[in-house]
């Protein structure tokens, strides 16, 4: 059996212009995951998608949060545990029972999706 060498090599320096390359790529990635963060949509004008297309089945001010309503009150949705911007992006995306099939922008789904995780309860 071999025995590892006890004694590392340190790795090699790095050069300047390649240490600031690196720099600048990682500030780059974290200034595009903030902006990436604040782009996930606006909930004034998911509200106003789901006054227009919503409204008509589901309670969508968020004051009911009755579970068992079918179909649920947007309440209800925000407070489901499992719920996260990607479950409803999936769900708003699949056709399922008689939901009407809208077709929104990606923009309005952002949008929806930002007012119905704004309404959980605090």
């Amino acid at each position: 059996m071999m025995r590892a060498n006890a004694t590392r090599r340190p790795p090699p320096p790095i050069s300047a212009p390649i240490r600031q390359t690196l720099i600048a790529l990682g500030l780059g990635l974290l200034g595009t995951a903030g902006a990436a963060a604040q782009q996930m949509g606006d909930a004034r004008a998911g509200r106003a998608v789901a006054a227009t297309f919503c409204i008509q089945c589901h309670a969508i001010d968020g004051a009911s949060r009755d579970p068992a309503r079918v179909p649920p009150d947007f309440g209800a949705v925000a407070d489901m545990a499992s719920q996260t911007a990607l479950s409803l992006r999936v769900f708003l995306q699949t056709p399922h029972g008689d939901m009407p099939r809208y077709q929104l922008t990606p923009t309005e789904t952002d949008d929806v999706i930002a007012y119905v995780l704004s309404l959980r309860a605090r």
